[in-house]
């Protein structure tokens, strides 16, 4: 009888040990599950400069829903941010300001072009001081205008746009003899507002945000190519859900109404 009792009280003591280590396990599993959904996932945007200040406002409302993903922006020329996406630095999405920096991703197979599409459109306008006396583009020709700013034609594509604009208009040779080449659109801002340049080009949403300078003429819309900004994601992301998500809430209301606050042209 003896053994009989101690045969039993050791089955039920496996089964109680057995079904302790099931239940453990089960709660790492679920521990585990749980910590990977918390994780945070940094996203990074390489996006031209003149989104900058659009792309900040929309952060703040993304993060809100979002607070596990965390957004890293790149701002610079779309040709600069073109290059390096091409000799491999670690990006999620590309926002350009050039459909043909955007187009050559594609076309070395970069990004997808089902993942790509085009969201803003932006106007090209002559800058001045807000004290200045100039009134219109033509005044490149006279000497009241000693340095005009420029976007680097060949990587900024608000002065491959702004030589476009002034070849068409007949005032290039003018303008090429004044001019002070900038690495990005928000320089030629900067170059205007500091007075070290009496004028410059740049896009209407860049003039928009300061008080320190004014719009003295928006350039005609057939005298340059139509200002696109083409948005994609980049193939080798390591964070593709995350990204498509992104992705997918730029090109919402929510965010196409923080764009329009800026001044872009919505295509959407």
């Amino acid at each position: 009888m003896r053994n009989y009792i101690r045969i039993a009280t050791a089955l039920l003591l496996s089964i109680l040990l057995a079904f302790s280590a099931g239940c453990s396990a089960g709660e790492k599993k679920e521990t585990s599950k749980a910590n990977k959904t918390t994780e945070t996932v940094t996203l990074t945007v390489s996006a031209a400069a003149s989104l900058q200040d659009a792309l900040q406002d929309i952060q703040k409302q993304y993060n809100k829903k979002h607070s596990n993903v965390e957004l890293t922006f790149n701002f610079g020329s779309s040709g600069a941010l073109q290059q390096q996406i091409e000799q491999g630095a670690p990006v999620d999405l590309f926002f350009s300001a050039a459909e043909d920096k955007f187009k050559t991703l594609v076309d070395k197979g970069i990004i997808d072009q089902k993942e790509g599409t085009n969201v803003l459109g932006n106007e090209l306008v002559f800058i001045v001081p807000k004290d200045s006396s100039v009134k219109n583009i033509q005044e490149l020709q006279g000497a009241d205008i000693k340095k005009v700013a420029l976007g680097t034609p060949e990587a900024v594509p608000a002065g491959k746009y702004a030589k476009q604009s002034l070849t068409k208009l007949g005032l290039w040779s003018d303008a090429e003899k004044k001019a002070v080449y900038t690495k990005d659109v928000r320089q030629v801002l900067t170059y205007v507002e500091t007075k070290n340049v009496e004028a410059g080009m740049v896009y209407k949403t860049d003039a928009q945000i300061s008080d320190k300078v004014k719009i003295a003429e928006t350039l005609p819309a057939d005298s340059h190519d139509s200002i696109v900004y083409p948005l994609g994601i980049i193939k080798s992301t390591k964070h593709k859900a995350e990204a498509l998500a992104f992705y997918e809430y730029l090109q919402t209301k929510e965010a196409l109404r923080v764009f329009e606050k800026y001044g872009f042209v919505i295509l959407k």
